[in-house]
């Protein structure tokens, strides 16, 4: 099978074999229930359930591993979030603010919770992808229950001031949500910021089909459950929990905690070298989001003549996307860049480059070459261009 260079780690990433290593014996060997607290197998599993709790808490800077539930992933954490509390703490008529760059999981929440009698508030963001933060004091003027905003953004790579828009929040006394799934493991968080913050397994070389959520304990946060069944993880996620899961986000938190900034520093001088390189080489070619204010690995870039599809096809070795994995099937434009007021030709013509642990400085010259000569190839037979 012919070799693919893989550069869209926004959409997911390779599970770590430290990792798996780690998921393996709980699979076979140590297959307890860690809900059995009746005898040792199932004591095992909750050792191993509850050392990963620990590990999750620790790279987001908490130190009462209780605040952090398991759960299936960002999708479910974000729909949990949003509606657990604005049933818990709402009422019909007050807000549900986020921004209008969002993952559709969240924005979709926000607007299913509008045939419950909530207003769903949807804040622009500025040309670079940063919120309004004028915007959203003045949308804090009505009663409002949450705010979400995700830390940084899955598409265009941009990170939100969140210092300032929990001051803003805790001002009002307003709840602040933040899905951080592509900011965990990249950058520096602190949950202390926030009162709910949601986590995905398989954005940070971990398991798919496992998240984490968490939630504030000083004072303690209660949200209304999702589904219910045993009251698993204070009674706000029941189910079953899947140790070798949990184990897997819990050591491919550790690992990242370890290796953050060196990895930080890598992908920083890839995209130093990636965009030097296609700047130097080819004209009318636009980053979309702020170009400091943003993680190193993800890079949205607009080449104008070319549609980005058309891109992809031209470069069939290379696992690229055009936009958030949850929408690639759609044709449309992305929601993410027609929020910055991008043009309609350049919005089409958007492509999203993504580097992570596993990238090597080969493939990143690769691939700006071939995209380089998939571009001027097209554009010499394109009549618009």
């Amino acid at each position: 099978m012919k070799k693919f260079i893989y550069m869209d780690y926004q959409a997911t990433t390779p599970c770590d074999p430290r990792v798996l290593d780690k998921m393996l014996p709980y699979f076979c060997e140590e297959f307890g229930n860690p809900h059995s607290s009746s005898h040792a197998m199932g004591m095992v599993a909750a050792e191993a359930v509850e050392c990963a709790r620990q590990q999750v808490a620790s790279i987001i800077g908490v130190k009462d591993a209780r605040s952090v539930i398991f759960t299936s992933g960002a999708t479910e954490s974000n729909n949990l979030s949003i509606q657990g509390a604005a049933r818990a703490y709402g009422k019909k008529g007050d807000q549900i603010i986020s921004t209008s760059i969002e993952h559709k999981c969240v924005l979709e929440s926000v607007h299913a919770m509008s045939k419950e009698g909530f207003e769903a508030k949807i804040i622009p963001v500025q040309k670079n992808g940063i919120i309004d933060l004028d915007s959203l004091g003045k949308a804090l003027e009505a009663p409002t229950v949450l705010v979400s905003v995700g830390w940084v953004n899955n598409e265009i790579g941009v990170c939100q001031p969140m210092a300032e828009i929990s001051d803003i929040c805790r001002q009002r006394g307003v709840l602040l949500h933040s899905d951080a799934a592509q900011a965990v493991g990249k950058i520096e968080i602190d949950a202390a910021l926030v009162d709910l913050l949601s986590i995905s397994g398989h954005k940070i070389y971990g398991p798919k089909g496992v998240g984490a959520l968490y939630v504030r304990m000083d004072p303690a946060l209660r949200l209304k459950p999702l589904f219910h069944g045993g009251g698993q993880e204070r009674k706000m996620r029941s189910g079953t929990l899947s140790p070798p899961l949990c184990v897997g986000i819990g050591e491919a938190c550790r690992i990242a905690s370890e290796e953050m900034s060196a990895e930080y520093a890598r992908l920083a001088e890839f995209k130093k070298y990636f965009l030097e390189r296609i700047f130097a080489s080819l004209g009318k070619v636009f980053l979309n989001g702020d170009a400091e204010k943003r993680i190193p690995g993800c890079l949205n870039l607009s080449f104008a003549g070319v549609e980005g599809e058309s891109l992809m096809l031209g470069m069939r070795d290379v696992c690229i996307s055009s936009g958030s994995a949850c929408t690639s099937s759609t044709l449309e434009p992305s929601h993410v860049i027609q929020a910055l007021a991008v043009y309609d030709d350049l919005a089409h013509s958007s492509l999203r480059i993504g580097m992570g642990r596993f990238t090597t400085f080969e493939e990143v010259k690769y691939v700006a070459d071939k995209l380089i000569e998939v571009v001027t190839r097209m554009r010499a037979m394109s009549p618009i261009w």
